[in-house]
């Protein structure tokens, strides 16, 4: 690296990565690839997008009391919304705006806090 960024990767864990895999797929329309190699295995998220990358492993969740992982969603916070509660995911509180989006608080099946993100139009 030769710079020194604020984030560098972001890590997910999940008790069945098939399972995870399956959930950030629907939700953000992702095309992940799995990785068998030390120290375990891991997906990773889609390798075609810019921005901090990052990837799934078997770990164990926090449950909601983590750091809390913003996503951008691909369309509107309503449609991913839609989409997330229908892969499992349970949505918590109201779609907040702040200057850069919008964005919803929710926690994936595993119970991993993360945020839906809808960046500003233009």
């Amino acid at each position: 690296m030769t710079d020194r960024p604020t984030v560098v990767w972001t890590e997910i864990p999940g008790t069945d990565l098939d399972a995870a895999t399956k959930f950030y797929t629907e939700v953000f329309g992702w095309t992940m690839s799995r990785e068998d190699g030390p120290p375990n295995p891991y997906v990773n998220f889609d390798a075609s997008l810019s921005g901090v990358a990052g990837h799934l492993y078997p770990g164990k969740p926090a449950s909601g009391n983590g750091p809390t992982i913003h996503l951008a969603l691909p369309d509107k916070i309503e449609a991913g919304a839609a989409r997330a509660e229908k892969a499992g995911a349970t949505l918590l509180g109201p779609v907040i705006e702040i200057p850069p989006g919008r964005f919803q608080y929710m926690t994936d099946p595993d119970g991993n806090s993360i945020g839906l993100f809808e960046p500003k139009a233009g």
